[in-house]
Protein backbone atom coordinates (compact mmCIF):
# COMPACT_ATOMS: atom_id res chain seq x y z
CA UNK A 1 0.00 0.00 0.00
CA UNK A 2 2.90 2.40 0.92
CA UNK A 3 3.71 2.12 -3.12
CA UNK A 4 0.55 2.38 -4.19
CA UNK A 5 0.36 5.18 -2.37
CA UNK A 6 3.65 6.99 -3.50
CA UNK A 7 2.93 5.90 -6.79
CA UNK A 8 -0.37 8.09 -7.07
CA UNK A 9 1.98 11.29 -5.56
CA UNK A 10 1.30 10.80 -2.05
CA UNK A 11 4.57 10.77 0.22
CA UNK A 12 3.05 8.43 3.40
CA UNK A 13 4.13 5.34 4.71
CA UNK A 14 1.56 2.51 5.41
CA UNK A 15 2.59 1.13 9.17
CA UNK A 16 -0.37 -1.07 9.43
CA UNK A 17 -3.60 -2.80 7.65
CA UNK A 18 -6.66 -4.75 8.37
CA UNK A 19 -9.26 -5.07 6.08
CA UNK A 20 -12.85 -6.92 5.77
CA UNK A 21 -15.08 -7.50 2.65
CA UNK A 22 -17.65 -5.26 1.56
CA UNK A 23 -18.70 -6.45 -1.01
CA UNK A 24 -18.77 -10.43 -2.23
CA UNK A 25 -20.09 -11.56 -6.19
CA UNK A 26 -20.02 -14.05 -8.98
CA UNK A 27 -17.74 -11.83 -10.78
CA UNK A 28 -15.59 -9.59 -8.15
CA UNK A 29 -14.69 -9.16 -4.36
CA UNK A 30 -13.94 -5.91 -2.65
CA UNK A 31 -12.46 -5.06 0.46
CA UNK A 32 -12.46 -2.01 2.96
CA UNK A 33 -8.55 -1.66 3.70
CA UNK A 34 -8.14 0.05 6.92
CA UNK A 35 -4.53 1.82 6.82
CA UNK A 36 -2.10 3.34 9.94
CA UNK A 37 0.11 5.21 8.34
CA UNK A 38 2.46 8.29 8.32
CA UNK A 39 2.96 11.33 5.88
CA UNK A 40 5.50 13.95 5.29
CA UNK A 41 4.41 17.42 6.35
CA UNK A 42 2.20 15.77 9.23
CA UNK A 43 -0.06 14.15 6.67
CA UNK A 44 -0.95 10.73 6.56
CA UNK A 45 -2.02 7.81 4.24
CA UNK A 46 -5.76 7.83 4.10
CA UNK A 47 -8.14 6.14 6.88
CA UNK A 48 -9.07 3.38 4.48
CA UNK A 49 -9.31 2.44 0.78
CA UNK A 50 -11.48 -0.02 -1.61
CA UNK A 51 -9.24 -2.98 -3.14
CA UNK A 52 -11.74 -4.69 -6.09
CA UNK A 53 -11.05 -8.18 -7.25
CA UNK A 54 -11.74 -10.70 -10.03
CA UNK A 55 -13.20 -13.51 -8.26
CA UNK A 56 -15.24 -16.65 -9.31
CA UNK A 57 -14.53 -20.09 -11.42
CA UNK A 58 -11.78 -19.61 -14.41
CA UNK A 59 -15.48 -20.67 -16.91
CA UNK A 60 -16.83 -17.15 -15.17
CA UNK A 61 -14.05 -15.00 -15.37
CA UNK A 62 -13.18 -16.27 -19.46
CA UNK A 63 -16.82 -14.51 -19.89
CA UNK A 64 -15.91 -11.78 -18.10
CA UNK A 65 -12.74 -11.05 -19.27
CA UNK A 66 -13.62 -7.81 -21.58
CA UNK A 67 -16.00 -6.56 -18.80
CA UNK A 68 -12.77 -6.57 -16.51
CA UNK A 69 -10.63 -4.54 -19.62
CA UNK A 70 -13.61 -1.85 -19.39
CA UNK A 71 -13.16 -1.49 -15.75
CA UNK A 72 -9.50 -1.39 -15.46
CA UNK A 73 -9.40 0.73 -18.57
CA UNK A 74 -11.54 3.29 -17.98
CA UNK A 75 -9.64 4.28 -14.68
CA UNK A 76 -6.46 4.12 -15.87
CA UNK A 77 -7.37 6.00 -19.11
CA UNK A 78 -10.37 7.99 -19.06
CA UNK A 79 -11.12 8.98 -15.58
CA UNK A 80 -8.41 11.56 -15.12
CA UNK A 81 -9.82 13.19 -18.54
CA UNK A 82 -13.27 13.12 -17.85
CA UNK A 83 -14.98 14.96 -15.18
CA UNK A 84 -17.82 12.76 -14.02
CA UNK A 85 -17.68 12.03 -10.01
CA UNK A 86 -15.90 8.96 -9.73
CA UNK A 87 -13.80 7.25 -7.08
CA UNK A 88 -9.99 8.03 -7.04
CA UNK A 89 -8.12 5.10 -8.59
CA UNK A 90 -5.00 4.83 -6.68
CA UNK A 91 -3.70 2.25 -8.61
CA UNK A 92 -5.24 -0.25 -11.56
CA UNK A 93 -3.90 -3.87 -13.25
CA UNK A 94 -5.43 -6.59 -15.31
CA UNK A 95 -3.43 -9.45 -16.08
CA UNK A 96 -2.43 -10.07 -19.65
CA UNK A 97 -4.83 -13.05 -20.19
CA UNK A 98 -7.40 -10.52 -18.51
CA UNK A 99 -9.01 -13.16 -15.87
CA UNK A 100 -7.23 -11.37 -12.89
CA UNK A 101 -7.71 -7.31 -12.12
CA UNK A 102 -6.89 -5.25 -8.78
CA UNK A 103 -8.12 -1.57 -8.21
CA UNK A 104 -7.36 0.32 -5.23
CA UNK A 105 -9.74 3.23 -5.19
CA UNK A 106 -11.04 5.88 -2.37
CA UNK A 107 -13.09 4.72 0.15
CA UNK A 108 -16.48 6.88 -0.67
CA UNK A 109 -17.83 5.99 2.97
CA UNK A 110 -20.38 7.25 4.10
CA UNK A 111 -21.74 7.37 0.28
CA UNK A 112 -24.32 4.83 -0.18
CA UNK A 113 -25.69 3.09 -2.97
CA UNK A 114 -28.82 3.79 -4.56
CA UNK A 115 -31.62 1.42 -5.00
CA UNK A 116 -33.73 0.56 -8.13
CA UNK A 117 -37.06 -0.53 -5.78
CA UNK A 118 -36.38 2.36 -3.48
CA UNK A 119 -36.00 4.90 -6.96
CA UNK A 120 -34.52 8.39 -5.91
CA UNK A 121 -35.82 11.57 -5.10
CA UNK A 122 -35.63 14.85 -7.74
CA UNK A 123 -32.97 16.25 -6.12
CA UNK A 124 -30.69 12.65 -6.21
CA UNK A 125 -32.26 12.39 -10.15
CA UNK A 126 -30.71 15.85 -11.18
CA UNK A 127 -27.02 15.12 -9.58
CA UNK A 128 -26.91 12.14 -10.94
CA UNK A 129 -27.94 13.32 -14.60
CA UNK A 130 -25.75 16.54 -13.85
CA UNK A 131 -22.81 13.77 -13.31
CA UNK A 132 -23.57 12.01 -16.67
CA UNK A 133 -22.93 14.81 -18.36
CA UNK A 134 -19.34 15.09 -16.98
CA UNK A 135 -18.81 11.70 -18.77
CA UNK A 136 -20.20 12.40 -22.16
CA UNK A 137 -19.30 15.97 -22.82
CA UNK A 138 -15.22 15.84 -22.50
CA UNK A 139 -15.12 12.80 -25.01
CA UNK A 140 -18.06 14.07 -27.56
CA UNK A 141 -17.88 13.77 -30.88
CA UNK A 142 -13.59 12.67 -30.38
CA UNK A 143 -12.03 11.37 -32.79
CA UNK A 144 -9.76 8.21 -32.48
CA UNK A 145 -11.87 7.63 -28.93
CA UNK A 146 -9.96 4.09 -29.07
CA UNK A 147 -7.24 1.95 -29.22
CA UNK A 148 -5.61 3.96 -26.08
CA UNK A 149 -2.12 3.45 -25.97
CA UNK A 150 -2.74 -0.66 -27.33
CA UNK A 151 -4.49 -1.53 -23.99
CA UNK A 152 -5.64 -4.87 -24.08
CA UNK A 153 -3.71 -5.83 -27.27
CA UNK A 154 -1.86 -8.29 -26.21
CA UNK A 155 -4.36 -10.25 -24.29
CA UNK A 156 -6.75 -13.25 -26.12
CA UNK A 157 -9.47 -11.08 -26.49
CA UNK A 158 -7.63 -8.26 -26.98
CA UNK A 159 -5.85 -9.27 -30.44
CA UNK A 160 -8.76 -8.45 -33.08
CA UNK A 161 -11.15 -6.08 -30.67
CA UNK A 162 -10.60 -2.58 -30.41
CA UNK A 163 -11.24 -1.18 -27.54
CA UNK A 164 -13.08 0.38 -26.33
CA UNK A 165 -15.94 -1.64 -28.24
CA UNK A 166 -17.80 0.73 -30.81
CA UNK A 167 -21.65 0.65 -30.78
CA UNK A 168 -22.23 0.05 -34.57
CA UNK A 169 -24.41 -0.94 -36.69
CA UNK A 170 -22.96 -4.36 -36.86
CA UNK A 171 -22.79 -4.42 -33.06
CA UNK A 172 -26.18 -3.24 -32.93
CA UNK A 173 -27.41 -6.22 -35.40
CA UNK A 174 -25.73 -8.80 -33.19
CA UNK A 175 -27.24 -7.59 -30.19
CA UNK A 176 -30.68 -7.58 -31.53
CA UNK A 177 -30.45 -11.30 -32.10
CA UNK A 178 -29.37 -11.70 -28.21
CA UNK A 179 -31.82 -9.19 -27.05
CA UNK A 180 -34.73 -10.83 -28.78
CA UNK A 181 -33.68 -14.48 -27.09
CA UNK A 182 -33.97 -12.87 -24.02
CA UNK A 183 -36.80 -11.25 -24.34
CA UNK A 184 -39.06 -14.13 -25.50
CA UNK A 185 -36.91 -15.92 -21.73
CA UNK A 186 -37.61 -12.96 -19.98
CA UNK A 187 -41.62 -12.22 -20.35
CA UNK A 188 -41.71 -15.99 -20.59
CA UNK A 189 -40.86 -16.23 -16.81
CA UNK A 190 -42.37 -13.54 -15.57
CA UNK A 191 -45.35 -13.98 -17.60
CA UNK A 192 -47.31 -13.89 -14.50
CA UNK A 193 -45.86 -10.89 -13.08
CA UNK A 194 -46.33 -8.72 -16.19
CA UNK A 195 -49.06 -6.65 -17.35
CA UNK A 196 -49.82 -7.94 -21.15
CA UNK A 197 -49.09 -4.15 -22.41
CA UNK A 198 -46.01 -4.25 -20.84
CA UNK A 199 -44.74 -7.82 -22.62
CA UNK A 200 -45.87 -6.66 -25.91
CA UNK A 201 -43.84 -3.12 -25.92
CA UNK A 202 -40.64 -5.34 -24.13
CA UNK A 203 -40.77 -7.92 -27.21
CA UNK A 204 -41.60 -4.99 -30.01
CA UNK A 205 -38.67 -3.14 -28.42
CA UNK A 206 -36.17 -6.35 -28.93
CA UNK A 207 -37.11 -6.27 -31.96
CA UNK A 208 -35.82 -3.01 -32.76
CA UNK A 209 -32.55 -3.32 -31.59
CA UNK A 210 -31.04 -5.03 -34.46
CA UNK A 211 -31.52 -1.84 -36.74
CA UNK A 212 -30.65 0.85 -33.77
CA UNK A 213 -27.76 1.82 -34.97
CA UNK A 214 -29.29 4.06 -38.11
CA UNK A 215 -31.15 5.79 -35.28
CA UNK A 216 -28.46 6.65 -33.00
CA UNK A 217 -25.51 7.26 -35.36
CA UNK A 218 -25.80 11.12 -35.22
CA UNK A 219 -23.18 11.49 -32.38
CA UNK A 220 -20.85 9.25 -29.67
CA UNK A 221 -19.23 10.24 -26.72
CA UNK A 222 -17.90 7.61 -24.20
CA UNK A 223 -20.69 5.47 -22.51
CA UNK A 224 -21.02 4.02 -19.17
CA UNK A 225 -23.74 1.90 -20.45
CA UNK A 226 -25.63 0.74 -16.92
CA UNK A 227 -25.61 3.97 -15.46
CA UNK A 228 -28.25 2.71 -13.05
CA UNK A 229 -29.29 3.68 -9.25
CA UNK A 230 -27.11 0.58 -8.16
CA UNK A 231 -24.23 1.68 -9.47
CA UNK A 232 -24.33 5.16 -7.73
CA UNK A 233 -22.65 6.16 -4.80
CA UNK A 234 -25.07 9.28 -3.22
CA UNK A 235 -23.69 11.26 -0.28
CA UNK A 236 -27.16 12.89 1.12
CA UNK A 237 -28.51 14.43 -1.91
CA UNK A 238 -25.40 16.47 -2.75
CA UNK A 239 -22.74 14.27 -4.21
CA UNK A 240 -22.68 11.41 -6.39
CA UNK A 241 -20.38 9.15 -7.81
CA UNK A 242 -20.12 6.60 -10.50
CA UNK A 243 -18.91 2.95 -9.90
CA UNK A 244 -19.03 -0.23 -12.03
CA UNK A 245 -17.37 0.44 -15.34
CA UNK A 246 -17.63 -2.98 -17.08
CA UNK A 247 -19.91 -1.74 -19.65
CA UNK A 248 -17.90 0.71 -20.70
CA UNK A 249 -18.36 1.11 -24.65
CA UNK A 250 -18.14 4.17 -27.54
CA UNK A 251 -21.54 4.90 -28.33
CA UNK A 252 -24.99 7.02 -28.49
CA UNK A 253 -25.05 9.74 -25.41
CA UNK A 254 -29.18 9.19 -25.03
CA UNK A 255 -28.77 5.60 -24.57
CA UNK A 256 -27.27 6.63 -21.02
CA UNK A 257 -29.71 9.49 -20.26
CA UNK A 258 -32.25 6.99 -21.17
CA UNK A 259 -31.78 3.95 -19.29
CA UNK A 260 -30.98 6.08 -16.09
CA UNK A 261 -34.39 8.08 -16.15
CA UNK A 262 -36.63 5.50 -17.52
CA UNK A 263 -35.46 2.84 -14.64
CA UNK A 264 -34.49 5.03 -11.86
CA UNK A 265 -37.80 6.45 -12.26
CA UNK A 266 -41.73 5.78 -11.05
CA UNK A 267 -43.63 6.40 -14.30
CA UNK A 268 -45.44 9.34 -12.99
CA UNK A 269 -42.42 10.73 -11.57
CA UNK A 270 -40.89 10.66 -14.60
CA UNK A 271 -43.84 11.76 -16.68
CA UNK A 272 -43.96 14.90 -14.22
CA UNK A 273 -40.05 15.29 -14.17
CA UNK A 274 -38.34 14.10 -17.13
CA UNK A 275 -38.58 17.40 -19.15
CA UNK A 276 -36.78 19.49 -16.38
CA UNK A 277 -34.00 16.70 -15.70
CA UNK A 278 -33.07 15.80 -19.51
CA UNK A 279 -32.67 20.36 -19.47
CA UNK A 280 -30.37 19.90 -16.76
CA UNK A 281 -28.04 17.28 -18.16
CA UNK A 282 -28.26 19.37 -21.23
CA UNK A 283 -27.37 22.29 -19.33
CA UNK A 284 -24.78 20.68 -18.34
CA UNK A 285 -23.38 19.44 -21.23
CA UNK A 286 -23.23 22.86 -22.14
CA UNK A 287 -21.22 24.49 -19.31
CA UNK A 288 -18.65 22.39 -20.29
CA UNK A 289 -18.60 23.07 -23.72
CA UNK A 290 -20.78 21.24 -25.99
CA UNK A 291 -21.54 23.30 -28.80
CA UNK A 292 -23.98 23.06 -31.81
CA UNK A 293 -26.46 20.94 -29.67
CA UNK A 294 -29.94 22.21 -28.75
CA UNK A 295 -32.18 21.47 -26.41
CA UNK A 296 -34.75 19.82 -28.45
CA UNK A 297 -32.17 18.06 -30.15
CA UNK A 298 -31.30 16.55 -26.29
CA UNK A 299 -34.99 15.39 -26.01
CA UNK A 300 -35.06 13.24 -29.33
CA UNK A 301 -31.83 11.61 -28.13
CA UNK A 302 -33.26 10.92 -24.66
CA UNK A 303 -36.42 9.04 -27.33
CA UNK A 304 -34.25 7.56 -29.25
CA UNK A 305 -32.05 6.12 -26.14
CA UNK A 306 -34.81 4.54 -24.60
CA UNK A 307 -34.21 0.74 -26.14
CA UNK A 308 -31.21 0.93 -23.76
CA UNK A 309 -33.17 0.04 -20.71
CA UNK A 310 -35.39 -3.36 -21.84
CA UNK A 311 -31.81 -4.34 -23.69
CA UNK A 312 -29.65 -4.17 -20.07
CA UNK A 313 -32.32 -5.47 -18.17
CA UNK A 314 -33.20 -8.12 -19.69
CA UNK A 315 -29.89 -9.47 -21.07
CA UNK A 316 -28.73 -8.88 -17.54
CA UNK A 317 -31.61 -11.10 -16.06
CA UNK A 318 -31.48 -14.16 -18.35
CA UNK A 319 -27.61 -14.53 -18.47
CA UNK A 320 -27.18 -13.53 -15.22
CA UNK A 321 -24.33 -15.26 -13.66
CA UNK A 322 -25.15 -14.95 -9.61
CA UNK A 323 -28.37 -17.18 -8.46
CA UNK A 324 -32.05 -15.78 -8.85
CA UNK A 325 -33.32 -14.18 -5.77
CA UNK A 326 -36.73 -12.45 -4.99
CA UNK A 327 -34.77 -9.50 -4.55
CA UNK A 328 -33.39 -9.38 -8.41
CA UNK A 329 -36.63 -10.50 -9.83
CA UNK A 330 -38.46 -7.33 -8.00
CA UNK A 331 -35.54 -4.99 -9.29
CA UNK A 332 -35.58 -6.41 -12.91
CA UNK A 333 -39.41 -6.65 -13.14
CA UNK A 334 -39.20 -2.71 -11.88
CA UNK A 335 -36.82 -1.80 -14.26
CA UNK A 336 -38.57 -3.22 -17.36
CA UNK A 337 -41.93 -2.27 -16.70
CA UNK A 338 -40.77 1.28 -15.83
CA UNK A 339 -38.97 1.18 -19.03
CA UNK A 340 -42.16 -0.40 -21.16
CA UNK A 341 -44.07 2.85 -20.05
CA UNK A 342 -41.31 5.24 -21.01
CA UNK A 343 -41.12 4.15 -24.24
CA UNK A 344 -45.19 3.93 -24.52
CA UNK A 345 -45.52 7.34 -23.01
CA UNK A 346 -42.55 8.65 -25.57
CA UNK A 347 -43.54 7.25 -28.92
CA UNK A 348 -40.35 5.68 -29.40
CA UNK A 349 -41.51 2.56 -30.67
CA UNK A 350 -43.13 4.03 -33.94
CA UNK A 351 -40.15 6.54 -33.86
CA UNK A 352 -37.54 3.76 -34.13
CA UNK A 353 -39.92 1.83 -36.61
CA UNK A 354 -39.82 4.83 -39.17
CA UNK A 355 -36.46 4.24 -41.30
CA UNK A 356 -33.47 6.81 -40.91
Amino acid sequence: MTDVLRAGGLDAEVTGVRYEPVGTGQTAVSYRFHLDGRGADGGGAPASLVVKMAAGAPDVRRRLRSAYRNEVGFYAYFAHRAAIRTPRCWYAAVSDDLLRFTLVLDDAYPAEAGSQLDGCSPARATIAVRNLAGLHAPFWNAENLGGEEGFGKDAPLGRDTAWPVRADERGMAYLGKVVTAAAAEFTERYREQLEPEDAETLLRAAALVSGWGRHTATRHSLIHGDYRLDNLLFTGDSDVQAVDWQTLEIGFPGRDLAYFLSTALAPAQRRAQEVELVAAYHDQLVEYGVTGYSGADCFEDYRRGMLQGPLITMIGCVYASAPRTDSSDRMFLSMATNAARAIRDLGVLDLLSASA
